[in-house]
């Protein structure tokens, strides 16, 4: 992947709207456990950010995932990671369902304003009980007249105290768990929607998290993304870009750790030196650096693959979990050479350590990224080989 100029002019527009519009307001948003998403991602949308790969016909951009990829490298250099993830829950895990399989009308009315900011989207895909394993989820849209009904619950949902509309995945048949699912979008105004509490998280504290019930909410069978029984391989579709956006935001968040320890350990005497001055540490941050390096390069390699048309399952799942494991490599080596300093809660290095930890569990956890690249490799469970 080799960026020209318009990917490095769009890389400068969103590291100076980062330097002026997230970064002085992180530890506020930290503190409060929550951030203005309306606010910000109106200002967002007049940049034209959150439409960059969608279609010009909805308002976005229309360039293709190389842009998108740029964009999502360059908000890796926010202070605040918890509003990087609500972004790419707007752009990347909520609306690429209804960008590629949504009606006119479905776009025009869910997507178009979410592009401009207007409309904040969650995703309702998790429940107690049903994170990693998708196939088992209990929410059902059952049929009534020319609506659906919905009954269930979704947990651990991004932007859920303050989303418009949420990409709900619903059982809406009792065919085959892969083929009864369909993917739905729902007003979080309608009734029935209950927000049951926003959770308190270890890490992305500046994100609001919702657990979130619906009992008969009531909605138009017309909001329903593309065919009925389709949604499970929808979301399948959406996970791929949700896993390179995961891989692709950890880049300069792990070069920015590595750059602050630097600086710092280069002016933390112990012993009559400088920290850095040790071999043991500058090596070992050489180390990670390389590391970084390669992730990047794998990175690259599977979008350069999903443009060209390829299945990008198999490298995606490898870029996504490599950047789980290798945050919490870098943060947790920072943080060491940090020393007291780096176990205080008003330390940067300390929200990034408790932050990077989620990329192991969200989008789906290591686990599960290991068992697609085992099936990748032809690497079956011993009774699906018989």
């Amino acid at each position: 992947m080799l960026y020209a100029e318009p990917h490095r002019a769009l890389m400068d527009s969103v590291k100076r709207f980062v330097e002026a519009e997230i970064d002085p307001y992180a530890e506020a948003w930290e503190e409060a456990g929550i951030f203005p998403a309306h606010d910000l991602f109106r200002k967002m949308g007049r940049q034209g950010f959150l439409g960059i790969t969608k279609p010009e016909a909805d308002g976005g951009l229309g360039l293709d995932y190389s842009y998108g990829l740029a964009f999502c490298e360059a908000l890796g250099n926010t202070r605040c990671s918890s509003v990087a993830m609500a972004v790419g829950v707007q752009v990347d895990m909520a609306t690429p369902a209804l960008a590629r399989h949504g009606s006119d009308a479905l776009r025009r009315e869910f997507l178009a304003p979410s592009i401009t900011g207007e409309y904040v989207a969650c995703l309702g895909v998790s429940e107690v009980g049903a994170g990693s394993d998708v196939a088992s989820i209990k929410t059902t849209a059952r049929k009534d007249g020319d609506d659906y009904v919905i009954n269930g619950g979704k947990m651990w949902t991004t932007n859920g105290t303050q989303a418009d509309w949420m990409c709900l995945l619903a059982n809406t048949s009792d065919g085959p768990a892969h083929r009864n699912k369909s993917l739905i979008c729902v007003p979080m105004k309608s009734s029935g929607v209950e927000i049951a509490r926003q959770l308190d998280k270890l890490g992305m504290r500046a994100s609001d998290t919702a657990q979130i019930f619906f009992e008969a909410v009531r909605v138009p069978q017309r909001y329903r993304i593309g065919e009925e029984g389709m949604g499970f391989i929808y979301q399948m579709e959406q996970f791929q870009i949700e896993r390179l956006w995961a891989a692709a935001g950890g880049l300069r968040k792990m070069e920015r750790a590595i750059a602050m320890t630097i600086d710092y350990t280069a002016n933390r005497v112990i012993f009559g030196r400088s920290v850095l001055d040790n071999q043991v540490v500058h090596f070992r941050l050489a180390e990670l650096q390389t590391k970084v390096e390669l992730l990047r390069s794998l990175v690259y390699r599977a979008v350069e693959t999903m443009l060209g048309g390829e299945d990008v399952t198999h490298l995606a799942a490898m870029a996504k979990l490599t950047a789980g494991r290798l945050l919490r490599e870098v943060t947790d080596s920072c943080l060491q050479y940090w020393g007291g300093m780096g176990f205080m809660t008003e330390s940067e290095i300390s929200r990034m350590y408790r932050d990077g930890r989620l990329t192991s569990i969200g989008g789906g956890a290591d686990e599960v990224m290991l068992s697609i690249i085992a099936k990748g490799m032809g690497i079956l469970p011993g009774r699906e080989r018989r």
